[in-house]
C-alpha cells in the first residue's frame, strides 16, 4: 500500500517529461522494457487464464493417453510398417531353419546310404548324392543365418520404435505436469485475488514513515564493465518504536548516455546480510523481512553490483526504500525512493565507447552526463517536475538518460506497490 502510494508521487514527477519525450522516433524505437509492464490483473482476467490453463491441461491429459495407447496398441498392429518388417522377418527366419533342418536331414540320409552301399556302382552314386546334399545344407545354413539377421534387424528397428514411443509420453508426461501447475497457480492467483477483493482495506491505511530511513554508503561515482562494486545498505527505525517486520528494498537501472538503450540486463544487484549471508537477487529483496527494528536502532544491508563486461557508457541507479509492517496490522514506510546516481563505463573504463559508430542514433551525446556521487537531483522522490520538464523542452541530451531512469523507477516501484498491503491483509486474516 505504501509504495502504491510512493508510485503515485513518483508517477506525477516523470510524466510529462517521458510524454514528451515519447514523441522522439528513437527514444520510441527503444523504450526501456519496464514501460510496457502490465497494471494487476483483473478478476476476469485471471478468470480467463484459469480458463485457458484448464484447456490446457485437458489437452495435455489426452495427449498422454493417446499416446500411451498407441504404444500398447498402435505399434502392435500388424499394418504398422514396423511391425509388418517384424513379421514377415520371422516368418522368413522359421521357413530358413525349416529349409536348413531339412537340409541338415538329407546330409545324414545320403551318409546312411554311402555306409551301406556294396558295389563300386552303388558307392559312386551314393557319394555323389552326399555331395549334393551338402551343398544343399551349406546354402541352407547360410539363407538362415541371413535370415536370423534380418530378424534381428527387424526386431532391434521395433523396439526403437517403441523406445521413442515411450520417450514421447514421458516429454508429454512432463508437459501435462507442467500444465497442471500452471492450473493450481492460475485458480490460486484466482482465490488470492478474489478474497482480497472481498477483504480489502481502504487506501490510506498505511501511513508514510520518513523516520524509518534507508542510506546508501560505498557506492562510487563511477562503476566500469566486468567488474563488482560491493556496498551498504543501512535502514535505521527513527520512529521511536519497534517495527516487527521490517522490508528494505534496492533496484539498479541504467541507460546508455542518450537514454536510447536501456542497461539493466548489464547491472546485476544482489543483497545479503549477517543474519544471511548467501547472496540473493536484489528482486527478492523487496519482499523478504529482515526482521524487527527496535527504536533508533538499524541494520545494515550488503549490496553488491556486478557489471557485465559488454556494458555500454551511460547512466546509473540505485534506487533505495523501505517498508514495515507490525503484528497488530499497522504498516507504513518511507514515503520517497531515493536514487544513488553513478556514472557507467564501459570494460577499460573508455567512456567514449557509446554503442556502434556506424549507427547514427548511437554517436555519441555532446553533453554525456557523469555520475551522480551520492544521492541524485533527478527528481524521483519529489513532486517536482521543474527541471526535467525543461530539459524535456529544450531536447537536452544528458537528460534523456535521467528521465528515463525516473520513469522506470516509477514503473518498478509501482510493481511491488502491493507487497505490504498483501501481508497485512494475510496477517489480520482478511
Amino acid at each position: 500500500m505504501i509504495r502504491r502510494v510512493l508510485a503515485t508521487a513518483v508517477a506525477a514527477a516523470v510524466t510529462a517529461p517521458v510524454v514528451l519525450l515519447s514523441s522522439a522516433p528513437a527514444f520510441a524505437d527503444e523504450k526501456p522494457a519496464a514501460q510496457t509492464q502490465k497494471a494487476k490483473p483483473t478478476i476476469e482476467e485471471l478468470k480467463q487464464a484459469v480458463e485457458r490453463a484448464q484447456k490446457e491441461y485437458d489437452a495435455a491429459v489426452i495427449a498422454v493417453n493417446d499416446a500411451v495407447k498407441f504404444l500398447e496398441e498402435g505399434l502392435e498392429e500388424e499394418t504398422y510398417p514396423t511391425k509388418a518388417a517384424l513379421i514377415e522377418a520371422e516368418k522368413a527366419a522359421e521357413d530358413a531353419a525349416k529349409v536348413k533342418a531339412e537340409a541338415d536331414q538329407a546330409v545324414v540320409d545320403a551318409q546312411a546310404e554311402l555306409d551301406a552301399a556294396t558295389t563300386d556302382e552303388e558307392k559312386a552314386a551314393a557319394q555323389t548324392a552326399l555331395d549334393e546334399a551338402e551343398t544343399a545344407a551349406a546354402d541352407a545354413a547360410e539363407a538362415k543365418t541371413a535370415a536370423d539377421t534380418a530378424h534381428t534387424e527387424a526386431q532391434t528397428a521395433h523396439d526403437d520404435e517403441r523406445v521413442a514411443q515411450a520417450r514421447k509420453i514421458d516429454l508429454l508426461q512432463k508437459a501435462r505436469d507442467e500444465a497442471k501447475t500452471k492450473l493450481k497457480d492460475a485458480e490460486k492467483a484466482l482465490a488470492e485475488a478474489e478474497e482480497g477483493e472481498e477483504g480489502e482495506e481502504p487506501d490510506g491505511e498505511c501511513v508514510p514513515a520518513p523516520e524509518l530511513t534507508a542510506v546508501v554508503s560505498g557506492l562510487p561515482d563511477k562503476v566500469v564493465g566486468g567488474t563488482m562494486e560491493t556496498f551498504t545498505l543501512r535502514v535505521t527505525n527513527g520512529t521511536g518504536g519497534t517495527l516487527d517486520e521490517v522490508y528494505p528494498f534496492a533496484s539498479a537501472h541504467g541507460f546508455d548516455t542518450k537514454g536510447y538503450k536501456e542497461l539493466d540486463s548489464y547491472l546485476d544487484l544482489e543483497w545479503s546480510t549477517a543474519a544471511n549471508p548467501k547472496w540473493r537477487d536484489a528482486d527478492l529483496l523487496g519482499g523478504t523481512s529482515i526482521g524487527s527494528l527496535k527504536a533508533n536502532a538499524s541494520v545494515d544491508v550488503k549490496l553488491r553490483l556486478k557489471v557485465d563486461a559488454d556494458v555500454l557508457a551511460g547512466q546509473g541507479s540505485v534506487y533505495v526504500t523501505a517498508d514495515y509492517l507490525n503484528d497488530d496490522g499497522s504498516c507504513g514506510g518511507y514515503p520517497d525512493l531515493d536514487d544513488y546516481g553513478f556514472e557507467i563505463l564501459p570494460k577499460g573504463g573508455n567512456a567514449d565507447d557509446q554503442g556502434n559508430p556506424e549507427d547514427p542514433k548511437d554517436e555519441p551525446a555532446p553533453n554525456s552526463p557523469t555520475g551522480q556521487g551520492g544521492i541524485s537531483t533527478t527528481p524521483v522522490n519529489t513532486s517536482s517536475t521543474t527541471t526535467t520538464g525543461s530539459l524535456a523542452q529544450t531536447g537536452s541530451n544528458d537528460a534523456l538518460p535521467k528521465i528515463a531512469l525516473a520513469g522506470g523507477a516509477a514503473l518498478v516501484l509501482g510493481a511491488g506497490a502491493v507487497v505490504v498491503t498483501r501481508r497485512r491483509n494475510k496477517s489480520t486474516g482478511a
